[in-house]
């Protein structure tokens, strides 16, 4: 862990408990009620037309987390309450670094959506599998999770998913309220909270998150600290405005996987030591939402916002072949604009829109040489040899148009059209630089495109309570930055285009009775144009050509089963398969005493590291004779998946049970604990394998870890 972490992230959070002026969003008018227990909370849907809907009126599937949830949860990591959601799987990489599977393999690849307040957290072209600890999870008024391609209000990477985080709103009155845990392996959280009316029409609210972690395995400690200021404002009449500022500082060791042997026998042990693999992160965002309320069936919305952030990196996966420390900086200047008008008496509704993002980047990759002692890596020093020093500058322009209409009294038709175009205008700053072969670096030059997204959905209430739709949806994801133009050994990456995906499914949903729910959707996806690697001669080339298709059911119920008993279920299967999948396979020949490369097509094969089965079960009680009490049992399960493309090895999968409990002192203080891993079960997070290497690489997860915590409010 770099040592200046804690001066620089101290002065950071110091800087941002000055209020500041930002932006808003219709989200925050939906307030949870924390006095009660609650299982399923899921009644409104806000990111899809970045207004609150009643979710039966919403022709997708969407799973909302409120308040009261997520402090029930109290996540250390932001698996631990989206998991909660059928057919969602974060997995733990070490401190907050994930990868996410929603209606796609266990991934690095850009096909999620991160957003706060509807607000992409990165621009495209920037994704980072580990966007979310970027965003402040614990302290969130309400995270949705929407399963599929989004709504024509959203573009590139919304293609298995969409995940938004909401900030709280500002108290109308003077409140604060503190939580305080402590844990197994140096595990220490303060999260902080307080807000008050500034005058009768203004008010203000500062959250602030601190957390140390030293880690399961050697050498794995993990810190952030996060601070996000919100200002709330009854301008006019009709006109109101939010502004949130939002910084995180994530400063994080390098975590290697192991051998079989080792995580069998010696799960704790890291291969990366000192500051090998190590990530430091700063994201900033400020942003500033106006809302005017023309009448009672006009609303205009204008969100401008800028970001800024910088992550330094040695990226752990090249330790072994390609050691380098790399710096990525981008700033974003953005504005979100829409216009919603209704008609017909409110049975039919139109907003058309715009986003329009310009982020200027930069990205520097110096070589080093590492230290290695048996195969531990030790130590590390640079070289002052650039491999890649360049900067690109990306304007996207998006209009978007999303219609619905009432046409009947059961029957609800939704229609949206999306176009995004992208101009990448990219400057190589060593172009006077010798090329290395196995740095290719592209000329100096601008590329541009753009893709167009249809959306389509119907919604059928053939109940009082009980709803089923249909929807079909286009989606993409635009080449990225680094793909474009971290060429690596392939000759070709300027030339990537759009990857697609077109998206059908169909579901129902309602309400057996006042106390039991239930959804179910079902959906093919299939995804083209994705980018493979190939063999062209004595060339390695890059180009859009992969073809994947994912099917799958999903299942959540929750409801009563007694007074004292709750439940909830979230269950999914999938089956995910190559379509058409080139890569190259490169081996040792004892025939040439050489290493020989060739193509290899993985058609027919099921998608690599996804899993056809997960699930997630709880069980709460309330017991009525200790009412200041509850506790909970959860079960969590993922099944077995393919560690590679070439369907020849197998990840067993594993199951989990978790406790947590709570007892409330006092109106105004609650001590709770939970223990994860109750059973000490030896898993693994991710585990995989390179096409021609037999030796399977394991990620072990937390053994049984256990946390204690006091809350108080004021």
């Amino acid at each position: 862990m770099k040592k200046r972490s804690m001066v620089s992230a101290s002065i950071a959070a110091s800087i941002m408990m000055t209020p500041v002026m930002v932006e808003s969003i219709m989200a925050d008018e939906i307030q949870s009620n924390q006095s009660e227990p609650i299982v399923n909370s899921d009644k409104i849907v806000i990111t899809a037309t970045r207004e609150a809907q009643d979710k039966m009126q919403v022709a997708e599937s969407v799973t909302g987390f409120d308040a009261y949830e997520n402090q029930h949860v109290s996540p250390s990591h932001p698996a631990e309450l989206l998991n909660r959601s059928a057919g969602v799987h974060i997995n733990n990489l070490g401190g907050e670094g994930h990868m996410t599977a929603i209606r796609q393999p266990i991934t690095t690849k850009g096909v999620y959506l991160f957003l706060e307040d509807g607000i992409p957290t990165r621009p495209t072209g920037f994704f980072n599998h580990n966007g979310l600890y970027e965003v402040n999870i614990p302290q969130s008024e309400r995270i949705e999770v929407t399963k599929g391609p989004g709504s024509s209000l959203y573009g590139s990477e919304a293609i298995g998913g969409i995940i938004n985080s909401m900030t709280k709103a500002s108290p109308d009155e003077a409140e604060a309220s503190g939580v305080v845990e402590l844990g197994s392996y140096g595990w220490k959280r303060t999260l902080l909270s307080g807000g008050n009316a500034i005058t009768d029409d203004t008010g203000f609210r500062i959250d602030f998150n601190a957390t140390d972690n030293s880690g399961y395995r050697q050498e794995a400690d993990y810190s952030r600290y996060s601070s996000t200021i919100r200002l709330d404002s009854q301008l006019t009449d009709q006109l109101t405005s939010k502004t949130v500022m939002s910084y995180s500082y994530v400063d994080q060791s390098g975590t290697s996987s192991l051998e079989e042997e080792d995580y069998k026998k010696n799960p704790k042990k890291n291969r990366f030591h000192d500051d090998i693999g190590y990530r430091e992160v700063s994201a900033f965002r400020l942003s500033n939402e106006f809302n005017f309320e023309m009448n009672d069936d006009a609303l205009i919305s204008l969100v401008p916002f800028y970001r800024n952030n910088t992550t330094e990196m040695m990226p752990s996966w090249m330790v072994s072949y390609d050691p380098n420390v790399r710096e990525t900086k981008f700033q974003s200047f953005g504005l979100m604009s829409k216009y919603r008008q209704n008609f017909w008496q409110g049975k039919a509704t139109a907003i058309v829109g715009m986003d329009v993002d310009y982020s200027p980047s930069s990205f520097k990759e110096e070589r080093i040489t590492v230290t290695q002692v048996g195969d531990i890596y030790t130590d590390y020093d640079k070289t002052g040899q650039l491999s890649y020093d360049y900067d690109a500058d990306q304007l996207s322009v998006s209009p978007y148009l999303h219609t619905e209409f009432q046409v009947h009294d059961q029957i609800r038709l939704t229609a949206g059209l999306r176009y995004d175009y992208f101009d990448v205008d990219y400057d190589d700053n060593l172009e006077h630089q010798a090329v290395d072969p196995s740095h290719l670096r592209p000329e100096s030059q601008s590329v541009d495109f753009d893709e167009l997204s249809p959306k389509l959905g119907v919604v059928y209430q053939f109940r009082k309570d009980h709803m089923a739709y249909a929807n079909y949806r286009h989606a993409f994801r635009a080449p990225s930055v680094g793909q474009l133009f971290r060429a690596g050994s392939s000759i070709n990456t300027d030339e990537l285009q759009p990857v697609s995906s077109d998206s059908y499914e169909i579901g129902v949903r309602g309400n057996i009775n006042p106390q039991h729910s239930y959804e179910i959707a079902i959906y093919h996806m299939t995804v083209e144009d994705d980018i493979v690697s190939y063999i062209d001669g004595a060339d390695r080339k890059t180009t859009n050509a992969g073809e994947t298709t994912h099917k799958g059911i999903e299942i959540a119920l929750n409801g009563d089963l007694t007074e004292e008993l709750k439940y909830g279920v979230a269950a999914s299967y999938s089956k995910q398969e190559y379509k058409d999948f080139q890569y190259v396979y490169g081996y040792y020949s004892t025939g040439c005493f050489c290493y020989v490369q060739e193509n290899l097509n993985f058609k027919g094969n099921d998608v690599g590291k996804a899993p056809r089965t997960m699930a997630n079960v709880h069980l709460n009680y309330y017991p009525t004779y200790m009412p200041m009490a509850s506790f909970e049992l959860e079960w969590e399960h993922l099944g077995d998946y393919y560690t590679d493309e070439t369907n020849t090895a197998k990840y067993s999968g594993h199951n989990l049970f978790n406790l947590r409990g709570e007892y409330e002192l006092t109106e105004d203080t609650v001590i709770f604990g939970r223990v994860m891993n109750l059973f000490d079960k030896r898993y693994s997070t991710y585990t995989s394998n390179q096409v021609g290497d037999s030796d399977i690489s394991y990620r072990p997860g937390n053994p049984m870890t256990g946390v204690v915590g006091v809350r108080l409010s004021l």
